[in-house]
């Protein structure tokens, strides 16, 4: 029985009929076909975007009196005069900046901007005339789509990995404290020196900057999402930094007795608890003083620290924000116009 399932030959079923036996190879045909699209559409996007994809070393410091290099990563050409889209942390303390482009030549660089906060940087090659990617936008993207990675892990250039997205709107603790939100999940193989390229969709569009990976996890990848850094870009190109609004108040996290919250028509159970106001800030100038409730901005709910961080992010710079405070027995509003974060 087992030789004539292994020629095909014609064999009896449990109804008691006879027909072919399924494994006549058409199977394995279509598994060609579908594994020749796969490879297809991989081979499409590194064949667009892989020539917009460099390596990146960051900086020399002198240590005994020998020059070293800083830190390693890759980047993604953005625009074909020089500039470059990468991780802060791939930059930070460079004292000189180099890219090597995928046909081995290698341009001095400049940096343009970084923005710690959500680890992005700009950065420009000297030269033009440059191969570009083109961004796409990141809020479109599904869980379980294709996605394919760039970069220089280990300093082997040019390396490709492909995978699916598994998760959207991870959040991420960032260099400064802060979190990084709509954080782009997948389970694309990562590794030290891919921080800074392009996540790239089968459209070759870049949807995010791959930035970070869990050690000792396997196939757990981040990429910060692509409309976060157009607007980080667009930032740093007008300014060299990215502005974001200031209050001038330590905060923490504080649990809201229940009766507390109902009296005052509160959804939530905890409010941000002012642990101290600095001198001369947007805070004091607004009257807010250490052990003050913040329980809404602008009439959202505040619960974390971390709620007011999301909410400043984007809030204009000196347009009044009005914040829900409970003093004592007392709630009250008070007007507070934010200043640029200080350096």
């Amino acid at each position: 029985m087992i030789d004539a399932l292994l020629a095909g030959a014609e064999v009896d079923d449990p109804s008691g009929s006879v027909g072919p036996c399924e494994i006549d190879g058409s199977s394995g045909t279509e598994d060609r076909e579908l594994l020749d699209s796969y490879s297809r559409a991989v081979v499409a996007i590194v064949e667009d975007v892989g020539p917009a994809v460099v390596s990146i070393a960051a900086g020399t410091r002198q240590r005994g009196g020998v020059a070293g290099v800083v830190g390693t990563g890759s980047g993604v050409i953005v625009t074909p005069d020089g500039y470059v889209l990468t991780n802060s942390h791939v930059v930070r303390e460079a004292t000189g900046l180099a890219v090597t482009l995928t046909d081995g030549s290698t341009r001095g660089a400049t940096l343009v901007g970084s923005d710690p906060a959500t680890d992005l940087a700009v950065i420009r090659a000297d030269a033009s005339g440059l191969p570009s990617a083109r961004l796409g936008e990141s809020a479109s993207l599904r869980v379980g789509q294709l996605v394919v990675a760039i970069g220089n892990p280990f300093g082997f250039q040019s390396t490709v990995s492909a995978g699916v997205i598994s998760a959207l709107g991870r959040s991420l603790r960032g260099a400064t404290g802060r979190l990084i939100e709509n954080i782009i999940q997948t389970d694309v193989a990562l590794n030290p020196g891919n921080s800074g390229g392009p996540l790239v969709d089968t459209r070759k569009r870049v949807v995010g900057i791959n930035t970070a990976i869990i050690p000792m996890a396997q196939a757990i990848s981040f990429a910060i999402p692509i409309d976060t850094a157009k607007w980080v870009v667009g930032e740093l190109l007008a300014r060299g930094r990215v502005r974001r609004a200031y209050l001038g108040i330590v905060g923490q996290t504080r649990p809201m007795d229940r009766r507390v919250a109902r009296h005052y028509g509160l959804s939530g159970s905890s409010a941000v608890e002012i642990v101290s106001v600095e001198l001369r800030s947007p805070a004091a100038s607004g009257g807010l003083r250490e052990g003050d409730l913040i329980v809404t901005l602008n009439d959202r709910p505040v619960r974390t620290v971390d709620d007011m961080h999301r909410m400043l992010v984007g809030w204009p710079v000196g347009e009044a924000l009005k914040a829900g405070v409970i003093r004592g027995d007392r709630r009250f509003d008070v007007a507070v116009v934010p200043v640029e974060t200080p350096s």
